[in-house]
């Protein structure tokens, strides 16, 4: 009997692995908050729970394989005709199936370091080369250099916007000029799964963007501002060719029926989830403007989380937090990564970071 291992691809080999925000934990009898996924700290918006126990009643059936209640849920909101509509297992499952119908063995694939830590991943599974540009010194996209990079080797390039984790956002007209140098079969992905919280006019609507450029896909997600992160559902708007391709890319049946159903109810409760934005919004001002007066350098944010670059001190400072009942996402080496959640948690944190910084 043989004894081999079988063979695997060559490609997957030390591939980086996704780290999760870690859960909270403090010592006992001390309230700990999860700062470390830019979760939605609120329940589910009015009538979710209930789609999603109807649609339990029924898991013993397959969800519909072309979301099309969600599809015309979403065509219609977003004004988009239902062709140019693809969903998937969360942003990062319908990123993962743009990867797979762009790139492969030889090809490139362009994004911002430090971005979402999904992008190396995705790229490398389907066997392509990771171009990563460093981020300018204000935390933001150079688009210039990114723009540069571009070869006859690259097939898509990744704009997080507002990005992940420094919260900074490309405005418009740095993104029309970029997306003017870029070659039309050159896919650029525009990362959008904080959009909601964006209150810059100067940062575009993704989806006013695709819509003249046949090259330019757009991904929004229902797991952050919508706060469905456990249902992983998320949609891209794209030309017809490439939400073809996303559609053949899918996993079959991959967005389950409560999914679906919980993201058209989540749609039809905008009037719930706009006020839960402007509160997380307006918490979000008031975290960056205590930091800032503790004396922390903050970038401008315009999603639902603040970025401070600690180099070598990130983390002892996740430790520190960690220990007072406030988790953040650390990268070590770089800095960290604080969710804006509940009041309480909020001021947890800024109580910690003052400590921190009284005792350096």
């Amino acid at each position: 009997m043989s004894r081999e291992n079988p063979k695997l691809r060559a490609e997957l080999d030390g591939i980086p692995t996704y780290k999760p925000g870690r859960p909270p934990a403090a010592a006992e009898g001390v309230p700990a908050f999860k700062l470390s996924s830019n979760e939605n700290p609120y329940p589910p918006l009015p009538g979710v729970l209930e789609a999603a126990v109807a649609a339990a009643t029924k898991i013993n059936r397959y969800p519909d394989l072309a979301c099309a209640e969600l599809t015309a849920e979403l065509a219609e909101r977003f004004g988009v005709p239902a062709a140019h509509v693809a969903t998937g297992t969360g942003s990062v499952g319908v990123a993962q199936q743009l990867v797979q119908a762009t790139a492969g063995p030889g090809d490139e694939v362009v994004y911002a370091w430090r971005s979402f830590e999904a992008y190396p991943i995705i790229t490398q599974i389907s066997g392509a080369r990771a171009v990563q540009i460093p981020l300018d010194a204000e935390e933001r996209h150079d688009l210039d250099a990114m723009a540069e990079a571009i070869t006859d080797r690259t097939r898509l390039v990744f704009v997080c916007n507002p990005n992940n984790p420094t919260g900074t956002a490309v405005r418009r007209a740095e993104l029309e000029r970029f997306l003017d140098r870029v070659p039309g079969d050159v896919l650029v992905v525009l990362d959008e799964a904080y959009r909601e919280f964006n209150t810059d006019p100067d940062v575009p609507d993704g989806v006013q963007v695709y819509r003249d450029r046949p090259n330019v896909a757009v991904l929004r997600t229902f797991s952050k501002a919508y706060g469905l992160a456990g249902l992983r559902i998320g949609f891209a708007f794209a030309h017809e060719p490439v939400a073809e391709a996303l559609r053949k890319t899918a996993v079959p049946f991959g967005v389950s029926q409560l999914a679906q159903d919980a993201a058209v109810a989540s749609l039809r409760a905008e009037p719930a989830l706009l006020e839960r934005v402007m509160g997380l919004v307006a918490e979000r001002s008031r975290v960056v403007s205590e930091l800032t007066a503790q004396g922390w350098t903050v970038p401008e944010t315009q999603a639902n989380f603040v970025w401070l670059r600690l180099g070598e001190r990130t983390m002892d400072f996740a430790a520190v937090c960690e220990r007072a009942g406030a988790t953040v996402r650390p990268f070590a080496g770089e800095g960290v990564r604080i969710t804006v959640g509940e009041s309480e948690a909020n001021d947890l944190l800024l109580r910690t970071a003052a400590q921190y910084r009284k005792d350096l």
